[in-house]
């Protein structure tokens, strides 16, 4: 049975659901990705292990529907690139929580957010309070599991923390889910070796972050070193981004506001 909740009729659908039914939303982009990735690189990452990891999860019990994903959203970062297509945050909102309205007309009481796309990020913590707030659901947002930066040793070449688009991870898990999608005699690597130098402003969890769009860092578009990436080390982190997403699911039908 299709765990593509799109796929049934809506009686069907109604019928599938229960109190106990998580919804996953992918959320994508479109933006550049560089001269070697496709625009739609944040697009096939949530889509494929979202599928993946419901998959994953319905058969270790958990009652997990997946949804088409959202295909553009608060790629402003990206926006001096032609080609990208970019949702103001109003926009991008507004959309997640007519999402969240919609499925608080079913019987699930849980919506979570698969993201693609590190833009996304921030907004998406404040989107969880206010369809909570609104709507009453248990609401999540998590990554794909697969971003990685190079660490210049067994993964790959080093990227001092900052391989953060279309950088070694990104780009080897594309060669295992589209090959035929990249183009690695284009790959340039393009690393701000220079922010290494700050202990407490940059990517990825550090203390102080910054506003930033990716052309600050070159012409390229590209923030990190796709030059080593390999299809094989892609699947590694595509079998890890599915263990995660699919356990990380199994923790969201346990979870409670209240003991």
């Amino acid at each position: 049975m299709s765990r593509l909740l799109t796929d049934l009729p809506q009686p069907a659908a109604l019928d599938a659901l229960t109190a106990d039914s998580i919804i996953v939303q992918p959320i994508g982009a479109l933006e550049q990705h560089g001269p070697h990735l496709p625009l739609s690189t944040d697009l096939v990452i949530p889509e494929e292990i979202g599928a993946r990891a419901v998959d994953r999860a319905r058969a270790e019990g958990v009652d997990a529907w997946l949804l088409p994903p959202i295909t553009a959203s608060k790629s402003d970062e990206h926006h001096w690139a032609p080609g990208t297509i970019w949702m103001e945050a109003s926009t991008i909102w507004n959309t997640l929580v007519d999402v969240g309205r919609s499925v608080a007309a079913t019987p699930a009481r849980t919506l979570v957010f698969l993201n693609g796309h590190g833009g996304n990020s921030a907004l998406l913590q404040v989107v969880n309070r206010e369809i909570r707030r609104r709507f009453g659901l248990r609401t999540f947002a998590m990554g794909t599991g697969t971003q990685r930066a190079g660490d210049g040793g067994t993964q790959g070449p080093d990227e001092f923390g900052m391989g953060i688009h279309a950088g070694h991870s990104e780009t080897s898990v594309m060669l295992a889910l589209r090959p035929e999608l990249v183009d690695m005699s284009r790959a340039v690597r393009n690393v701000p070796e220079h922010l290494a130098e700050f202990s407490s402003i940059g990517f990825n969890g550090f203390p102080v972050s910054f506003g930033w769009t990716s052309d600050d860092f070159g012409a390229s578009g590209v923030i990190g070193d796709p030059t080593g990436a390999t299809a094989e080390y892609g699947r590694i982190l595509v079998d890890e981004g599915v263990a995660f997403v699919a356990s990380a699911l199994a923790e969201t039908a346990r979870f409670r506001h209240a003991a």
